[in-house]
């Protein structure tokens, strides 16, 4: 970079270009469209690119010329981390749902073709569940947490996960693909999966996913109760509290968290 590029007037332009390049499509970004949304002139642009580049964050695809943001970028900001990660991030809203609801509430969060329970806050009714305690894992598909984790993945992810997982949740005996996609369908439509009667006997639930800035399913918040509390009178009131706190949650999780890589890691560390 040039010696009048290093002032902190350029600073700001460096940043409005790499936003730019965040907001680009996938496959990447002409020079022209780059400057346009940054309000630089071309050549400006394209002198801020080759410094960027330059240090490895951003790339520009050989065949088609257009730039994006490198490999080098995502992996600076997955060494950064976050200093709050999902589960310190979900924990206020957990207590605030038992609080609100005295039922027990729990976080889960996608682990491969799993969902694995990261956090719960304990209500006053005995209950039981499929995933159980902190740590507990559960085939996405099964339960009302790995359900609604299931239905809103990318469609490529979910298809993908129904064909390996189809096989385990047969073991539950009720369950055939016809089933399984019927139940997806439904909770894509109502935005959350609840029963008030399920594999369970006199248990209940309902959960909605929790998505990222991208849309995406990473986890979900979950009410486990017995079956009396849960009946179509106090569905509504569950349901609406759960989303209201999902979709707080949503646009603070850092999409570089290691938990939504590797929970069982951050589990190591989890208080009971």
């Amino acid at each position: 970079m040039t010696t009048s590029e290093t002032g902190t007037g350029a600073v700001p332009r460096l940043f409005a270009l790499i936003r730019a390049l965040a907001d680009a499509p996938s496959e990447g970004s002409r020079v022209t469209q780059l400057a346009k949304s940054v309000g630089l002139t071309q050549a400006t642009v394209h002198r801020l690119l080759q410094s960027l580049m330059a240090e490895g964050v951003v790339e520009q695809d050989p065949r088609s010329k257009l730039y994006r943001l490198g490999v080098d970028f995502f992996a600076l900001a997955a060494r950064a981390g976050n200093p709050g990660d999902l589960r310190t991030l979900c924990r206020p809203a957990l207590l605030r749902l038992c609080g609100s609801l005295g039922d027990t509430i729990f976080l889960l969060v996608r682990s491969g073709f799993d969902a694995v329970c990261l956090d719960r806050s304990e209500g006053p009714f005995p209950i039981r569940s499929f995933s159980g305690d902190i740590g507990g894992r559960i085939a996405l598909g099964v339960g009302q947490g790995a359900m609604a984790i299931l239905a809103f993945l990318p469609e490529a992810e979910r298809e993908e996960v129904i064909r390996f997982n189809l096989s385990r949740v047969r073991e539950y005996g009720v369950f055939d693909e016809v089933y399984l996609r019927t139940e997806i369908e439904q909770v894509r439509k109502s935005g959350y999966a609840g029963r008030n009667t399920g594999l369970l006997e006199g248990m209940a639930g309902v959960a909605v996913p929790i998505l990222d800035r991208e849309g995406r399913a990473v986890a979900a918040l979950s009410v486990g109760t017995i079956s009396d509390r849960l009946n179509p009178e106090r569905m509504p009131t569950v349901v609406s509290l759960l989303k209201r706190e999902a979709e707080a949650i949503g646009p603070k999780i850092h999409p570089f968290d290691s938990t939504l890589r590797r929970p069982a890691q951050r589990l190591s560390g989890a208080a009971p």
